[in-house]
């Protein structure tokens, strides 16, 4: 295997979390490129932020924190937050010099040779270094910092009659904008943030929009201040402790109740039905016989971790989620999920980016206090 390049830490991702973590590495005395790399698949900077629709300004941005060590000054909230925020994680990158490689994906990640995983003879799980397999070849690391979100994971929900629905379905990660919908009877379903920006963009151009949750929504009056903002965080920690699959911090606040949403109650196009049973051709049926036309369904229903190329590792619990303390998989030490659960929002990939070096510092002293 000569052709495995050796580093301390590999970080998968440069989004919020994973630019975090590199100026966090770099902080600590931790080379670009010498002692550690960050890879990243998308083809530019900004993370999942390039990827959203224009419609969706800097202004409509729900609590967007700046990067450790660069605020995001005098940003346009009239133009696209593709744009905004591409361009400001690409100063920050020229900034720190945190060289980005992309792109490059990350297809799997497995023990190396010198010690598997959860093998006595290897010193116990998180012992030896970890193969990093890639489309630009392997690195070989002590330590992975997993940064890579949701975005590539949209979250499908199945109903019978799906595949025999003559419209378009979509998911929200393929929305490009209300116009492309002019004239059409549109259902939008999911009762986060990104449905409700929907129904209130589509609006003025389709014939007829319908929006249905399984859950009623939760519209929260007043600021967000931090004891709530910790009580929300508190909730998914508690799960991810437990090893089941984190909820996003956002579905535990409720929806922030703003001039826009309260216009959208008011002439109705926030009013919300309950989860229709079944997909007809033509539209959705519920089990009282009700019916609604349709010529789109656009599933707002969410993103999960993109995490696949961590299988090999065996890290998940029977609960189907992955263990953490803080930002370490317990399973494997080695292992940092950053951005994952509780540090799923801007602010939290921050300070679990500053949180998982400090771990990984104290793990590379203790396996070699002489170089530390």
């Amino acid at each position: 295997m000569n052709d495995v390049r050796e580093v301390e830490v590999v970080v998968v991702g440069a989004g919020q979390a994973g630019l975090s973590s590199a100026y966090h590495l770099r902080r600590a005395g931790f080379e670009p490129d010498r002692d550690f790399v960050v890879l990243d698949h998308s083809p530019g900077p900004g993370g999942a932020w390039q990827f959203r629709w224009p419609s969706l300004t800097y202004g409509k941005v729900h609590g967007m924190h700046a990067l450790p060590g660069m605020e995001l000054t005098d940003a346009d909230p009239a133009r696209p937050s593709a744009e905004v925020i591409g361009e400001y994680f690409d100063r920050y990158e020229r900034a720190f010099g945190l060289r980005v490689r992309r792109p490059v994906e990350v297809r799997s990640v497995r023990a190396g040779e010198e010690g598997p995983a959860g093998t006595e003879a290897a010193g116990g799980p998180g012992a030896g270094r970890l193969l990093v397999e890639t489309s630009d070849g392997t690195w070989s690391a002590r330590a992975l910092i997993n940064a890579t979100g949701t975005w590539d994971r949209p979250f499908w929900p199945r109903y019978p009659g799906q595949e025999t629905f003559r419209g378009r379905q979509l998911h929200t990660a393929r929305y490009a904008g209300p116009e492309e919908f002019a004239g059409s009877r549109v259902v939008v379903v999911g009762g986060g943030a990104s449905g409700t920006q929907h129904l209130l963009e589509l609006a003025p151009y389709a014939a007829a929009t319908t929006w249905v949750t399984r859950r009623p929504p939760v519209f929260r009056e007043g600021p967000f201040d931090q004891e709530a903002g910790r009580a929300a965080v508190a909730l998914v920690e508690e799960r991810v402790r437990q090893g089941l699959p984190p909820r996003s911090v956002v579905s535990v606040t409720g929806l922030p109740l703003n001039d826009a949403v309260r216009r959208g109650l008011a002439d109705g196009v926030l009013d919300r039905l309950p989860m229709f049973d079944r997909i007809t051709p033509d539209g959705v049926e519920w089990q009282d016989g009700r019916h609604v036309a349709a010529d789109v369904i656009l599933w707002a229903t969410g993103f999960r971790p993109a995490l696949d190329h961590l299988t090999p590792l065996r890290l998940r619990e029977p609960g189907g989620g992955i263990r953490v303390e803080g930002t370490r998989a317990i399973a494997d030490p080695r292992i940092h999920l950053v951005g994952y659960g509780p540090s799923a929002s801007t602010i939290g990939a921050n300070r679990a980016g500053r949180a998982a070096v400090q771990d990984i510092r104290r793990l590379l002293a203790a396996e070699d206090p002489i170089a530390a």
